[in-house]
C-alpha cells in the first residue's frame, strides 16, 4: 500500500484490517451500488504514525487528505470551507474490529459564523443552519477541545486536521481499553478516520436518521428490527439521549423508504452472511446509508441467527459454533425468567435479555468502586453514553430514564449478556438508588428487591447448537464448558 489516503468508491483495495470496518463497510456498500455519501479513509497504520510522532499529524498524510478533500468536492459539487453551498463532513473512527461508540466523532465539521450566514441565506432555513452550527460546536468542543466553553477555529481546514487528531487520540482511550480488555482483543492495530460529506438528518420534517438490524438483535427472529428519530442527526439516536420510535412508525411515514431499507438490508445480510447492523440518513425525504457492521445480539438471538443460518445454508455448523462467545454461553446458562407477583418498581423497553439482581447505583465511578467490593451493581442512568462503558462492564445489569433499543449502550449490554432495560421514565434514578432490585431485561421490567426466577423454557436452537458440538469436533468450546458440563439438555447427544 503506497497511500495512506484511499477514496471510498467501491474499487478500494485493503481489507478491514487496513481500512478500519466502518470505511470497509462504506466502500463495499458503494460497490454494490447503494446510496452512500462519498468518502475517504485515513488507514489504520496512520494512527501509529500519529502515535509515534508524539500526536501528530505527518505532513505527507496531511497533504493526501486535502487531495482527497478536493475530490469530494467535485463528487458533490460543494466547496469545503466556503458558502454559499458548503461541503460539511464527518470525521469518524473505525478500527478493524467493531467497537460501537467507544471511539469519537465529529459531525458538521466546515462551518464557521460567516458560513452559517450564507447557509442561511441560500437555503431561507435560518433554523436548520443555526441547529447545524449548534451541533457542530457542542460536538467539536467536547470531543476536539475537551472544553465545553473552548474556540472553534475559524478555519474549516484546521478543524479538519485537529478533528482528525483527535480520533487518532481517541484510540488510547479509557472506554477503548477497557472494552478491548473485556473482549480479549488485543493491543491492535490501531483506528483508521473516515472522513464523509454530511447529509442532513435534521434538514426538515422529511427528514431523519435511524439504525436498523436485519433481524431482531434481542431475539433472532428474522424480522427487520430498528428505532428512527425524525429531525435528528445519528448520534440522536446512538448515545441514548433520547427515546427514538420503533421501526413500524417510520414504516408508516415512509412506507416507500422502508421498503428500499428492507431490500437494503437483505442485500447485506447476504452480504455479510450475518446480521447486519445498518446505520441510515434520511435528507428530504431521500435515503442514505452511512455504516453496516455484524450487529452485536444476545445469547439467545446468538443461537437462533446461527442456527437458522445453518439451516439455509449461509454458514457451517463450525461457523455458527464459532459465533457463540464465551458471554453467549455463560448467560444461556443462566437464563430464566421472573416468577410472576413481585412488586414492580419500573417498566421499560427490554434493550438486552436476562435476569440479574443487585443494588442501585447512580454514579459510574460509585458503581465501579462498589463492584470492586464484590457488590453486584445495577446501575441506574439518566441515560448511558460510552463514558459509562466501564462500569457498565462491572455491573450485573443495567436501566436507563430515555434511550432506546438501538445506542450503543443497549448494544454493548446485549454483547455481554447484561441485562438491560432502557427508556423507563424520567426521575428513575432518584427513585432506585441505593434499593436492592431485579432486572429482568427480557420484560423491561424492574423488581423490588432479590425476586426468583425460573430457568429458561427449552429451545430449539440451542439444542441444535449443542448437537454441532461432536459433529464438528471442537472439545473446549464455551457452550461445552458451560452447558453441556452444568446443565445437559434432554434429546442432545
Amino acid at each position: 500500500m503506497t497511500t495512506a489516503v484511499v477514496a471510498l468508491d467501491g474499487t478500494a483495495p485493503g481489507d478491514r484490517e487496513l481500512l478500519g470496518g466502518k470505511a470497509f463497510s462504506v466502500n463495499s456498500m458503494r460497490s454494490l451500488g447503494m446510496p452512500v455519501p462519498p468518502a475517504f479513509a485515513i488507514t489504520t497504520p496512520v494512527c501509529r504514525r500519529f502515535h509515534e510522532a508524539g500526536g501528530k499529524l505527518p505532513e505527507d498524510v496531511w497533504e493526501q487528505v486535502l487531495h482527497a478533500l478536493s475530490d469530494l468536492e467535485s463528487q458533490t459539487g460543494k466547496t469545503f470551507g466556503s458558502g454559499p453551498n458548503p461541503l460539511l463532513v464527518s470525521v469518524r473512527s473505525g478500527a478493524a474490529q467493531s467497537m460501537p461508540g467507544m471511539m469519537d466523532t465529529v459531525l458538521n465539521l466546515g462551518l464557521t459564523p460567516a458560513i452559517v450566514d450564507e447557509l442561511a441565506v441560500s437555503t431561507g432555513d435560518r433554523a436548520w443552519a443555526d441547529d447545524t452550527w449548534a451541533r457542530f460546536c457542542s460536538g467539536y468542543r467536547d470531543i476536539v477541545l475537551g472544553d465545553p466553553a473552548g474556540t472553534v477555529p475559524d478555519d474549516p481546514h484546521a478543524q479538519l486536521r485537529e478533528a482528525i487528531a483527535a480520533v487518532f487520540r481517541s484510540w488510547t482511550n479509557e472506554r477503548v481499553t477497557a472494552y478491548r480488555r473485556r473482549h480479549n482483543l488485543g493491543e491492535g492495530g490501531g483506528t483508521a478516520v473516515t472522513v464523509q460529506a454530511m447529509v442532513f438528518g435534521n434538514r426538515d420534517e422529511n427528514s431523519g436518521t435511524g439504525v436498523l438490524f436485519s433481524r431482531d438483535p434481542a431475539t433472532g427472529e428474522p424480522v427487520l428490527f430498528g428505532e428512527w428519530l425524525a429531525h435528528a442527526q445519528g448520534e440522536d439516536v446512538v448515545s441514548g439521549e433520547r427515546t427514538p420510535e420503533n421501526l413500524d412508525q417510520f414504516a408508516a411515514h415512509s412506507p416507500q423508504l422502508y421498503t428500499e431499507l428492507e431490500h437494503i438490508a437483505g442485500t447485506l445480510e447476504t452480504t455479510l452472511r450475518d446480521l447486519a447492523d445498518i446505520e441510515f440518513t434520511v435528507e428530504s425525504g431521500r435515503l442514505y446509508m452511512l455504516q453496516c457492521r455484524a450487529g452485536k445480539r444476545s445469547a439467545r438471538a446468538a443461537a437462533r441467527i446461527a442456527v437458522d443460518m445453518v439451516r439455509s445454508g449461509m454458514i457451517t455448523e463450525a461457523e455458527a459454533l464459532g459465533r457463540i462467545s464465551e458471554d453467549h454461553a455463560k448467560a444461556l446458562a443462566g437464563d430464566g425468567t421472573v416468577e410472576s407477583g413481585a412488586e414492580v418498581l419500573a417498566t421499560g423497553t427490554g434493550a438486552g435479555p436476562g435476569v440479574a439482581t443487585g443494588v442501585v447505583h447512580t454514579d459510574t465511578e460509585e458503581a465501579c468502586a462498589a463492584a470492586a467490593e464484590g457488590v453486584a451493581v445495577v446501575l441506574v442512568r439518566p441515560s448511558t453514553s460510552p463514558v459509562d462503558v466501564p462500569a457498565m462492564f462491572e455491573s450485573v445489569a443495567v436501566v436507563t430514564e430515555v434511550g432506546g433499543t438501538t445506542s450503543h449502550a443497549a448494544l454493548v449490554c446485549r454483547e455481554i449478556g447484561v441485562p438491560c432495560v432502557v427508556g423507563c421514565g424520567e426521575g428513575l434514578t432518584g427513585r432506585l438508588a441505593g434499593q436492592t432490585v431485579t432486572v429482568d431485561g427480557a420484560t423491561g421490567t424492574v423488581y423490588l428487591g432479590e425476586v426468583e426466577s425460573d430457568n429458561a423454557a427449552p429451545d430449539e436452537y440451542l439444542e441444535e447448537l449443542l448437537s454441532y458440538l461432536d459433529r464438528a469436533d471442537i472439545g473446549d468450546h464455551p457452550l461445552r464448558t458451560h452447558i453441556t458440563g452444568e446443565k445437559v439438555t434432554e434429546g442432545v447427544q
